[in-house]
């Protein structure tokens, strides 16, 4: 049941970008990034048993803000792309500060939510260190990466090969990134090793699977400003 309704999830995720891309353009993609941060680091918290493995959710809404930094690098270059990544740090930051905030204030006795609120944002410091170092830094490289790849795939129908050969590793550089600063110490040797290769499968997993969206995400290009290229990358 947690495979069928993962890979549902998958595609809603994946269908809110290319809806945002469609109906806002760039803009919309800048506002999933920061939506993706959020929740992201929300989602994270629930663990669930997907493919046999014990799991956090989160790694496919986080693993969308790749999609949108690859879409935003294909069409409208790295310094866009990059943009798209500050603003998700900014917004991870902002977040976790002002929800830090806000549970410092007394509750009313007719208060019933503060206690769920404590369980959801009151994160760990080292955890959230982890989230923020992790995030930064892969999704930089991913910019770079990408950017790298389609220099020597420059080409339409090669959009493939940079996608996953930037997605894939960035995604692993975030996950031995994540689970070196917030466990090493905190588990055991096996467990910490179980939890890394589970994390990278599932951002695998989530990498391959957003190859299709990304061609998509160019018909939607070409669809918005009437102009299809004979050859040659898309700028």
């Amino acid at each position: 049941m947690n495979e069928l309704l993962w890979l549902l999830f998958l595609f809603v995720n994946f269908g809110f970008v290319l809806f945002a891309f469609w109906f806002f353009g760039r803009e919309g993609l800048f506002v999933w990034v920061a939506v993706a941060a959020i929740l992201a680091n929300i989602q994270v918290l629930k663990t669930v048993e997907l493919f046999g493995f014990v799991a956090t959710l989160g790694n496919i809404i986080y693993g969308s803000s790749f999609l949108v930094t690859d879409i935003l690098n294909e069409f409208y270059g790295p310094k866009e792309a990059r943009k798209a990544v500050w603003i998700g740090f900014f917004t991870l930051i902002s977040s976790v500060v002002i929800m830090q905030i806000a549970l410092l204030f007394v509750p009313h006795s007719s208060d019933f939510i503060q206690g769920a609120l404590v369980s959801i944002f009151s994160f760990l410091p080292r955890v959230a260190f982890a989230s923020v170092v992790a995030y930064i830094i892969s999704q930089m490289h991913d910019v770079w990466a990408y950017n790298f790849w389609r220099n020597i795939f420059p080409y339409p129908h090669q959009i493939w090969i940079r996608n996953n050969f930037s997605t894939m590793v960035s995604q692993l550089i975030d996950s031995v990134l994540f689970c070196v600063l917030a466990f090493v110490g905190v588990f055991p040797a096996e467990v910490f090793w179980s939890i890394l290769l589970t994390t990278y499968f599932l951002k695998w997993l989530v990498a391959a699977a957003d190859t299709p969206f990304i061609y998509l995400a160019r018909f939607i290009y070409l669809k918005k400003v009437k102009k299809e290229p004979e050859k040659g990358p898309v700028r």
